[in-house]
């Protein structure tokens, strides 16, 4: 699914001509076709995340022939973990550490895994500021397993991941699912959650899973309640 100007203008919540000037002028990331852009829904949701831009999570909610009900952000964290002094002084020993610790299934090749999300890297980074990156390809890596997950590590050492506010990463969030539709799903959630300043507080601290889960939780239960 590749979105046009004109959709991604309304999901960032500005008008056409202010997306066609962020192409040309602020690097957000889209394909010329036929000499009209096109924009992939997730670099868009990386973008806008890393300059603080609220995104509309009804985007998101992109039909699919799957009816799987979609997991909540604490399901799938719970089912990747939360990890402390998680090892690695550089960009590429970090990536392969996150990827061994998926626990993919057997026929998935985890050096493939490590070199598509390296690809990724150098096309721009996966940092979103604050000492934070979400890891993760153009297209998502899609991987069948009985539910999504996402892994948080946070790093022993930070590393330069050279994010836009020069500041090294200390936390990671690393994202594997069965469908596309999971996975934007959760990358819209993750990005919700991570301008609540509840999740910022705590992931500013020391590690500390029992906290995090709860202030996921709290922030979940609000979303539900203000939807209804």
């Amino acid at each position: 699914m590749l979105l046009e100007p004109s959709e991604a203008a309304q999901a960032l919540n500005v008008d056409e001509k202010s997306v066609l000037r962020w192409i040309k002028k602020d690097h957000l990331p889209a394909e010329s076709l036929q000499g009209d852009y096109r924009i992939n829904p997730v670099d868009l949701l990386e973008w806008a995340t890393e300059r603080g831009i609220k995104v509309n999570p009804a985007l998101y909610k992109m039909p699919e022939a799957d009816s799987c009900p979609l997991p909540n952000l604490s399901q799938a964290l719970k089912a990747g973990g939360i990890h402390c002094g998680f090892p690695g002084t550089d960009k590429e020993t970090v990536l392969r550490n996150a990827v061994a610790i998926l626990d993919l299934p057997a026929e998935i090749d985890p050096d493939f895994i490590l070199q598509v999300l390296l690809a990724r890297e150098a096309m721009g980074t996966t940092a979103v500021g604050d000492g934070i990156a979400i890891p993760h390809v153009r297209n998502p890596i899609l991987v069948q397993l009985p539910v999504p997950k996402i892994a948080l590590c946070f790093l022993s050492e930070p590393v330069d991941f050279g994010a836009l506010d020069g500041k090294p990463v200390q936390i990671l969030f690393t994202i594997i699912s069965p469908t596309i539709r999971m996975h934007l799903h959760l990358l819209s959630k993750l990005a919700y959650c991570l301008r609540d300043q509840r999740l910022r507080d705590i992931l500013g601290r020391q590690c500390n899973a029992e906290g995090i889960m709860a202030a996921v939780l709290e922030i979940e239960n609000d979303i539900g309640k203000s939807a209804s």
